[in-house]
């Protein structure tokens, strides 16, 4: 079995310096003002949240804040695989591995890590705690880039053997978001260890495309939905090198770039991007791209799966056929479609409709996430054939 070696956040200060100081002398330039957002990340605000990040931004306050998880790094299919490890409260705590997506990281999960473990330390029940596994995805953060692009099919296999071949889980249910949850699908569908997948997004797509009436009507308002998205996804999964060459030497780049998405994919109140995220949430997550050098190894993901063959799931129509949990947040950036659709790809045991909330489910409304989260596996246990697979 691969040995797994502490691993502890401790970026130099010399490197943070280098931020610090290419954003300080960031050469703002004239752009057009249409009052909000609408060309792309707004010029005042970046202004704003520079300025922060100079004079009062405290990396390693959220260093600290990240170390207070035991983390890992293991050699996984031939990459160095950084991880969280976090071992769940009582005698029997599920074994969950939860995965980021872009333009997140493992920062995406400070809120529900401890309450998911631990849950008596909430006031919830010890018998609905688990073992919480929380990866950086290869190329992201803090671990090892591929040796060439990998899609999310290609990351699930790396990650169930993180689960099994490294750690010894016989057994495991996988949760995800963005990335996360096409690589939980994978998981769900080609891994027998993965018992159950939770997911807060669809990202894949049946073979024989919508039927009736009301699934061709999401499909249609789906495309037109994201016609002012694509351009970020198109280009990663064309041309990912031509772009890393103005983002790699920019932390003002990477912050715009990143921080548009946050903005129109969260739940916001109009163009308020901090009524759904702190200064602080977005600028952690920002700088474990810029201080480990990974935002071009972490674009990749969107040109390995155009190579592994876009979002079908399986060219013959089969489904993941082990349990599965949808947690339908409404400002999704890519809006689910009706269950009748959803469920010629999945085995849908639990279908919630949430309240509020978007795209990044586990740092916008962490307590919903959870409950469901919960829930589902709770209602798993009661099943005597789930309950003694796990």
């Amino acid at each position: 079995m691969t040995t797994c070696q502490p691993f502890k956040i401790d970026i130099p200060d010399d490197t943070l310096e280098a931020v610090r100081a290419k954003v300080a002398v960031y050469p703002w330039h004239e752009m057009p003002d249409d009052g909000g957002w609408g060309y792309g990340t707004n010029l005042d605000y970046m202004k704003e949240l520079a300025d922060y990040w100079v004079n009062e931004f405290d990396w390693r306050k959220q260093e600290a804040a990240l170390n207070r998880f035991p983390q890992f790094s293991a050699k996984v299919e031939g990459i160095d695989l950084h991880f969280i490890h976090e071992i769940g409260s009582g005698n029997a705590p599920t074994p969950l591995l939860i995965s980021h997506g872009w333009p997140g990281t493992i920062s995406e999960f400070m809120h529900i890590i401890e309450p998911l473990a631990h849950p008596e330390r909430f006031g919830g029940n010890i018998e609905d705690a688990f073992t919480i596994v929380a990866p950086s995805l290869p190329g992201f953060g803090f671990s090892g880039r591929p040796p060439r692009p990998y899609g999310p099919r290609k990351m699930a296999t790396v990650l169930n053997a993180l689960m099994t071949d490294v750690l010894g889980y016989d057994s495991y249910i996988a949760q995800g978001g963005d990335w996360g949850g096409a690589i939980s699908s994978w998981l769900g569908f080609e891994h027998e260890a993965c018992r159950a997948i939770h997911i807060n997004i669809l990202t894949m797509r049946h073979p024989d495309g919508p039927q009736g009436a009301e699934e061709e009507a999401w499909a249609e308002r789906f495309e037109q939905e994201q016609e002012m998205e694509n351009g970020y996804r198109t280009q990663q999964a064309t041309k990912p090198q031509t772009l890393s060459y103005a983002m790699m030497d920019s932390p003002v780049g990477i912050a715009a770039w990143l921080i548009e998405k946050f903005n129109s994919w969260s739940d916001t109140v109009g163009d308020d991007i901090e009524s759904a995220h702190s200064k602080d949430e977005l600028l952690t997550n920002i700088m474990i791209y810029v201080v480990t050098g990974t935002f071009n190894s972490a674009s990749w993901i969107y040109y390995g799966r155009r190579e592994e063959g876009g979002r079908v799931l399986s060219s013959q129509g089969k489904r993941v056929e082990v349990p599965t949990a949808c947690a339908l947040f409404p400002k999704e950036l890519l809006a689910w479609p009706p269950r009748s659709y959803a469920e010629r790809i999945y085995n849908i045991k639990r279908w919630t409709e949430m309240p509020r909330g978007g795209h990044f489910g586990a740092m916008e409304e962490p307590q919903l996430l959870i409950a469901d989260i919960q829930a589902f596996v709770r209602s798993l246990h009661r099943d005597p054939f789930f309950k003694n697979s796990l």
